[in-house]
């Protein structure tokens, strides 16, 4: 077409100027074909937003739908491949309604993403702060703290690899070190994020959560088994519904007393904060389905159980003035209180714990009660210490309230404070744990792999194996005398072998090249390096063959 237009125009103005047309039409379709590629994309990236709304609202079907239309209109192969997996993520939600869990809420607290999991009753004094030496990279919107309580001898953590990639990883204490970490098998590892595990107090079960693994959007939550047979970790479940979602799901935790169930999740929450749940421990969880979508999301929503309480008058919201100093007393006031009754149902507690103690002629269970007394009796003193730091501010607030002239009604602030809907018969309460202290391990050094790369060093090295791998291999042969070789005598070369001759002379070849192109090109260096007589030489499975063969045989 254009040698045809630019032979026209060169003899004539009229053509000359049917031929711009020509090409500024092509300007022009072209600028059509753009708009038409933008336009498609601009569909594309608002139908895949509804889809993301839709499938965040628990309305799995209809997302699948808007991801499909935005699969029909999407040009670009690298977002196609984004949309496909959002689309896969909905239609797993979709499917995962058939088994659904309605579990008993106990108490539902806010709290920063900073420290939740300090909010958790596991051992005091364990959370250690990432970074650390297990977990060196900071900055993971959830990844915070790394689980490793004093005396312990087995630790599983999350940490990146060497791409950046967060995956489980376990060591053991070794009589004087731990073990080099070393990353659990491939089911439980994904292309992307894996924070949180939590083994059972039976060592049977494996929770943690995932961004990679089959899931809905977000961390879901995972349940691995050990699998005493293959003497490893199993194919890891999706817990599902409710406690995975769209949303972000981590650090499940199943109380040793065999009470409580808890984990976290962001739904509903401003992006720096986390809910932590408390549900009612169920051995025997019965699933069902749960087609409604106002029927999930009040699920989902996971709203405590508010138990019978006195008549409250109608006018007692209006009763207290709300202003923030008067609000941050009564707070401190509801700590303190929450405290002494947390203290005080740990006393009852560990009473009946020794009354069933003493009744009990079950070994299995006798340990069971045994360890929760001890895991009790260790808690006390951090709450007891808890309780004297939240009295000591409270005091402060009402020095504070005193210096300013800021007289306040106890009676009514108490009164609003008892007014704390607390279920009668689990007496729950959030307390916070002390986060650990700095973590100090000594580790496994790995021992670093020899490199056979060609190299010319400062000083040479000797081949640490002088065996040639299978196939052709080609090297350059650089002397061949009567005793052992030194380090002066290969002049910075690595790596060097050793080929011990049927008439006892000492063979040195030099690098590990497997095509001729390969071992010609480093062949000067090594001349020029002092070995002016260095050649060539092949060898196949190990045997030498003439370098004609070898090249045949390439």
């Amino acid at each position: 077409m254009f040698p045809d237009t630019v032979a026209v125009a060169a003899g004539n103005d009229s053509a000359s100027e049917a031929g711009s047309v020509s090409v500024d039409s092509l300007s022009v379709a072209g600028d059509r074909q753009g708009q038409e590629r933008m336009d498609r994309r601009m569909k594309a990236d608002s139908l895949v937003r509804a889809g993301d709304s839709l499938r965040m609202d628990y309305e799995f079907v209809e997302a699948v739908a808007m991801y499909r239309q935005a699969l029909e209109l999407e040009p670009d192969s690298v977002a196609v491949v984004a949309i496909e997996n959002r689309k896969l993520q909905a239609e797993n939600g979709a499917s995962m309604t058939d088994y659904v869990y309605r579990p008993k809420v106990i108490a539902r607290h806010m709290f920063s993403l900073d420290d939740f999991f300090l909010y958790y009753p596991m051992q005091d004094s364990s959370w250690r702060t990432v970074p650390n030496v297990l977990d060196t990279l900071g900055g993971h919107p959830f990844a915070k703290a790394t689980y490793v309580p004093d005396g312990t001898g087995e630790i599983y953590y999350s940490a990146p690899d060497e791409n950046g990639v967060r995956n489980i990883w376990r060591t053991e204490f070794n009589d004087t070190l731990w073990k080099l970490p070393a990353l659990l098998n491939e089911q439980v590892t994904s292309p992307s994020d894996e924070v949180y595990p939590v083994i059972s107090h039976d060592g049977k079960s494996m929770y943690f959560s995932s961004a990679g693994l089959y899931g809905m959007g977000g961390y879901d939550l995972y349940v691995s088994t050990w699998d005493e047979e293959s003497g490893d970790w199993g194919v890891p479940v999706n817990m599902g519904f409710p406690y995975s979602s769209p949303y972000n799901d981590v650090l499940f935790y199943n109380t040793p007393d065999g009470r409580y169930t808890m984990f976290a999740s962001d739904r509903g929450c401003p992006a720096d904060s986390i809910n932590v749940y408390v549900l009612e421990y169920d051995n025997m969880p019965i699933h069902g389905a749960v087609k409604d979508v106002d029927d999930l999301r009040e699920l989902m929503d996971l709203a405590p159980e508010i138990p019978d309480t006195e008549d409250v008058p109608a006018d007692s919201e209006a009763s207290m003035p709300d202003n923030p100093d008067l609000r941050r007393y009564m707070q401190k006031v509801e700590e303190v209180k929450a405290l002494k009754d947390t203290i005080f149902a740990y006393g009852v507690s560990m009473d009946d714990c020794r009354n069933r103690l003493a009744d009990s002629d079950n070994a299995a269970e006798r340990v069971l009660l045994e360890e929760e007394i001890l895991r009790k009796e260790a808690a006390v003193p951090a709450l007891n210490d808890s309780l004297r730091r939240a009295t000591a501010a409270l005091q402060e607030i009402e020095m504070e309230f005193l210096f300013n002239g800021v007289v306040i009604d106890l009676d009514r602030v108490n009164e609003e404070a008892d007014r704390e809907i607390v279920p009668k018969d689990i007496n729950y309460t959030f307390f916070k744990m002390e986060p650990g202290d700095t973590l100090k391990m000594d580790i496994e050094q790995p021992e670093p792999e020899f490199d056979y790369s060609f190299m010319i060093l400062p000083e040479g090295r000797f081949a640490e194996d002088n065996t040639l791998p299978e196939g052709i291999v080609y090297q350059i042969q650089i002397f061949s005398i009567t005793h052992p070789a030194t380090l002066k005598d290969i002049r910075g070369l690595s790596p060097v072998f050793l080929h011990r001759t049927g008439n006892g002379r000492y063979t040195y070849t030099v690098g590990l090249f497997r095509t001729y192109s390969e071992v010609l090109a480093h062949l000067n260096k090594v001349r020029t390096n002092g070995f002016r007589g260095a050649y060539i030489v092949a060898f196949r499975d190990g045997k030498p063959v003439p370098v004609n063969t070898a090249r045949k045989l390439e």
